[in-house]
This record gives structure tokens, sequence and C-alpha cells, in this order.
């Protein structure tokens, strides 16, 4: 092995600085695009006020499930064809389920003629399901979903989350965690077009 020079050991400095701008440069750029994602994703379920559906918005996955508590009957998109629909996924199991659930069981009292509301309880014990939507006085259509099957399509990783089907049935609107009352009129001020 030879010895190097300095203008040789210079220019090897040189090559390998270089390659590391290079290098953090397209590091910088993939954490850069993922901050934009994330950052658009999290404005799509904050932002939504005013905003006008798109032929773009997704056609929500469909599903059909036995109604918890009512084997013969079924909880299915399809029955609501046509209409503007808000899908609730939840679990007994779930804390914040069991912060909003409450709430989503008075909206859909107060407020069924204006919109349809279903509820998709998902890898749940039949018996803890049951008893957590009665104790809450959920009185909207719950499907059963033990295997993910309806979470999986949505892309549903972490319970609860509420989307927004206007009468297309495409998603308008997402909300990740616990929804609020002021996110259900916006959620379905933007499924309903009004």
């Amino acid at each position: 092995m030879g010895q190097q020079t300095w203008a040789g050991a210079i220019r090897e400095l040189c090559q390998s600085a270089a390659r590391h701008k290079i290098a953090s440069a397209v590091v910088a750029l993939c954490v850069a695009g993922s901050l934009a994602g994330i950052a658009l994703a999290s404005s799509g379920s904050s932002s939504g006020s005013g905003r006008a559906a798109k032929a773009a918005d997704p056609v929500a996955p469909t599903f059909s499930f036995a109604a918890l508590g009512h084997s013969a009957q079924r909880v299915s998109l399809g029955a609501y064809s046509g209409k503007p629909l808000v899908v609730n996924f939840f679990a007994s199991w779930c804390a914040p389920c069991k912060q909003e659930t409450p709430l989503l069981a008075r909206f859909y009292h107060t407020e069924q003629a204006k919109v349809a509301l279903v509820g998709l309880d998902e890898n749940d014990v039949l018996g803890n399901a049951m008893s957590f939507t009665h104790s809450d006085g959920v009185t909207y259509p719950v499907g059963w979903d033990p295997h993910l099957s309806a979470a999986d399509a949505y892309g549903v990783s972490a319970l609860p989350q509420t989307f927004f089907l206007n009468a297309r049935h495409r998603i308008v609107d997402r909300i990740f965690g616990p929804v609020t009352l002021a996110a259900l009129h916006r959620g379905i001020a933007l499924a309903t077009g009004s």
C-alpha cells in the first residue's frame, strides 16, 4: 500500500463530503415528504369546514355484518344506498371509545333525521360489546366485526375512528380518535353538502 499525498487526501475528503451531502439531501427530502403527508392527512380531519366533496374522494369499502345482538339482522353499507352515512369504528375495551359513545348515542337520538349513523364493533367479545352498547344507550345500528374485516378495508389501525360518507358513499371526512360534537357537525355538513 502506497503512502497517500496531501492532495490525494484532500481530494478523497471532498469526494466523501459530496457523497454525504447527496445522502443527506435524500434523507431530508424523505423526512420532508413524510411530514407533509402527515400534515395533509391530519388536516383532512380537522380543517374540513367549507370543503366541497370531490370526485377524488375515495369510495367507502362495502361491509355487511350481523347486527350486534340480532344475528338474523344485517348492518350493511348497501342498506343506506343514496344516503349520507356516519360510520364509527369502536370496541368495548377501547378507553377513548368509552368517552365518545355516550356522545354518539345522544347525537343519534336527536339528529337521526339528518344523517344515518352505524357503529362497527371491532375485535371484541360479543357479551362485552352488548353490555357496552346497552349501558351507553346506543340505539343506532351496530355491526359486529370480530375479525377486523371492515377495519382492515377502511385502513383503521387504532380505535376509535369515524368516517363521514356522502350520498354516493364517498369518504368526505375522517376523524382519528374520539369524535367531538363540533367534528360531528362539520363531518355531517360535508357529507350532506349543507
